[in-house]
């Protein structure tokens, strides 16, 4: 059988006067994650791992930090289109196993609402998603989240021709283009016109 590992790592700084969000849910914290989008640490880590697996770049391939766009942008857009990324690539979900690291909010009372939330972001059932939590004892980072995804694929179809988007996009319009129509199939958002040049493959953070 074909399967594929992908690794997915990011950090993020707390900061006052932002709303925290991590695993797309909302939680009630006096400090979020301060990040060019939403900041969740979550999501953006599972993200990489799902578009490593396939070899399709990462969150900053497609969404650069520049891009007004997706300024306090909701991560679950990087996230759809990494599933979009496997999709084409012919895998699907066998299972995530993801590591929070941070000193608080404490997630254990909110890590099997967080497993359902991303299982329902994936599409995938509750046994296909594990959520860990761990505090940065002696590393003197307690005003930082990190998190750690590794996602494994098994191929479900046949390629045939089939490739991944980012191997067959010839131009960073291209993709934008690519992202766009996701954002307004997807999410509703309107197509705007863009302004902006190429960018480079920075991350997202």
């Amino acid at each position: 059988m074909d399967n594929r590992i992908g690794f997915g790592w990011d950090s993020h700084a707390f900061k006052p006067g932002v709303p925290l969000r991590i695993g797309g849910l909302a939680l009630d914290h006096p400090e979020g994650l301060a990040g060019h989008s939403d900041g969740d640490v979550l999501l953006h880590a599972l993200t990489d791992a799902l578009l490593g697996a396939v070899a399709a770049g990462d969150i900053g391939t497609f969404f650069p930090p520049g891009d007004a766009r997706w300024k306090d942008a909701d991560s679950a857009i990087f996230l759809n289109l990494a599933l979009e990324e496997i999709q084409h690539a012919g895998f699907g979900i066998v299972n995530v196993d993801i590591t929070l690291v941070l000193a608080a909010p404490k997630i254990s009372p909110i890590a099997g609402q967080m497993r359902e939330h991303v299982a329902e972001l994936l599409g995938v059932e509750l046994n296909q998603v594990s959520i860990k939590a761990k505090t940065p004892e002696g590393m003197n980072l307690d005003h930082v989240a990190q998190c750690h995804a590794v996602a494994l694929l098994e191929r479900v179809r046949d390629p045939e021709d089939q490739r991944s988007m980012s191997a067959v996009i010839q131009s960073q319009r291209e993709l934008e283009d690519v992202v766009e129509d996701l954002l307004s199939s997807v999410h509703g958002v309107p197509k705007r016109t863009r302004l902006a040049p190429a960018f480079g493959i920075d991350d997202i953070t």
